[in-house]
């Protein structure tokens, strides 16, 4: 079993800048990717980042140049930089961990993020 802890979100004005934080545990072996999704109220939930094993990052092309992931490996924890922050960043924030031999994805309970314009 896999457990993600995340926390991190809050209300900011635009322009400014969060950090959020996904801590994993539990058999935390094999991963193939961990990373963030985001879901709008009335919207599809999609993919904001992610980072391979390898250590190659994925970004949404609306986020890219504003947010930054990384993990540390030592703490199994990865990070979601977020600066530049616009209103149409307000989402509830969900962190994932993908395993190899596991056709679907573990998940955090989600963090609200909201940027008042």
């Amino acid at each position: 079993q896999v457990h993600l802890v995340e926390s991190g979100g809050g209300l900011v004005q635009a322009g400014g800048s969060l950090r959020l934080s996904c801590a994993a545990s539990g058999s935390i072996f094999s991963i193939n990717a961990m990373g963030w999704y985001r879901q709008a109220p009335g919207k599809q939930r999609e993919l904001v980042a992610r980072i391979i094993s390898g250590g190659s990052t994925n970004y949404a092309d609306s986020v890219k140049g504003r947010f930054t992931i990384s993990r540390d490996n030592a703490k199994n924890t990865v990070y979601l930089q977020m600066n530049s922050l616009k209103p149409e960043d307000t989402a509830v924030y969900y962190c994932y961990l993908n395993k190899e031999w596991v056709p679907y994805n573990y998940w955090g309970q989600g963090t609200q993020v909201t940027v008042s314009s």
